[in-house]
């Protein structure tokens, strides 16, 4: 009787086999996590070096240095400082407050009309000229193909001539056309994944066409466009070129501050580091708080 309880060489094979797999992929994940938080991690850490802690490398708080606020100091942001005034740190928040209006409107802006545009693309059949949905939903999603280089003369000329330079709002309209073709994308898969039949039961118990979007479609496709917001908004934010091309005093984004901290004595990397952990943290508290609709979002297009 006692040989029944014990484990044979086949069932000791598939538990080896069945460990060695889940220490594979937790591995694998743990040295991803490694290499997708270091960069976070190295920036935050340089935000309270010295220059020579810079220089030399230093790595560990407390092990290879002692942190200071210099960093944080530069911009006005230091515990110490908080209540006194400061020149830079009220340039660090209308930078920080272009940014926030500038992306959040133009993501809210190209959710709203990509949406409409993919409900379009996914429920009815356009033709224009030889173009048919697929065509047009490719041609969408080929405009971010083109280098923003090869659009940089025609955007200046057009808006110095809309007298739009140096303007939140031009950003806005600049960044709702940069986003809207990966918007129209993720929708376009997330309202032909919803049953059309619910749309037809709708219409049957007397809905219109815009009351089924609304009260049905809407609601089910609403994890998608969460998650097309997400990409939106961290695109938008973090969008260099077009905002250094046509701000220069009142529109100019967090983005173009963290670039210009480069002086005659080469690059501040404590004020840099400073300036870009203040500029992810609220993309990481975004992400943090709306982290099951963007999981949700994105899984729900993969399953048909």
């Amino acid at each position: 009787m006692s040989a029944i309880f014990k484990d044979d060489a086949a069932s000791r094979k598939v538990q080896v086999k069945w460990w060695s797999s889940r220490v594979a992929i937790y591995g694998a994940l743990i040295l991803w996590a490694f290499i997708c938080l270091f960069p976070i991690f190295w920036t935050l850490t340089t935000s309270f070096k010295l220059a020579p802690d810079v220089m030399r490398g230093n790595m560990i708080p407390f092990v290879d240095y002692t942190p200071k606020w210099k960093g944080w100091e530069s911009l006005g942001l230091s515990p110490w400082l908080i209540g006194e005034v400061s020149t830079v740190r009220e340039e660090f928040l209308k930078r920080f407050w272009n940014s926030a209006v500038v992306a959040v409107s133009a993501s809210t802006l190209a959710v709203v009309l990509g949406s409409l545009a993919a409900y379009g693309l996914s429920r009815f059949n356009y033709r224009f000229g030889f173009m048919r949905n697929s065509d047009i939903s490719f041609f969408f999603l080929s405009q971010m193909i083109l280098p923003p280089v090869v659009l940089a003369l025609p955007f200046l000329v057009l808006y110095r001539s809309l007298d739009l330079l140096d303007s939140r709002i031009g950003l806005i309209l600049l960044y709702t056309l940069m986003v809207l073709p990966i918007v129209i994308w993720i929708m376009r898969d997330q309202f032909q994944g919803i049953p059309v039949e619910l749309e037809e039961a709708a219409l049957v118990d007397g809905l219109g066409i815009w009351g089924a979007f609304l009260q049905i479609v809407l609601p089910i496709a609403l994890p998608g466009m969460v998650a097309a917001f997400i990409l939106s908004l961290v695109l938008c934010w973090n969008e260099y070129f077009f905002a250094a091309l046509l701000t220069s005093t009142n529109a100019t984004t967090l983005p173009v501050m963290v670039a210009s901290q480069t002086g005659s004595q080469g690059i501040n990397w404590w004020s840099m580091a400073a300036l870009s952990s203040a500029a992810i943290l609220p993309l990481i508290i975004v992400a943090i708080f709306l982290e099951k609709y963007i999981i949700k979002g994105m899984a729900a297009g993969a399953v048909k």
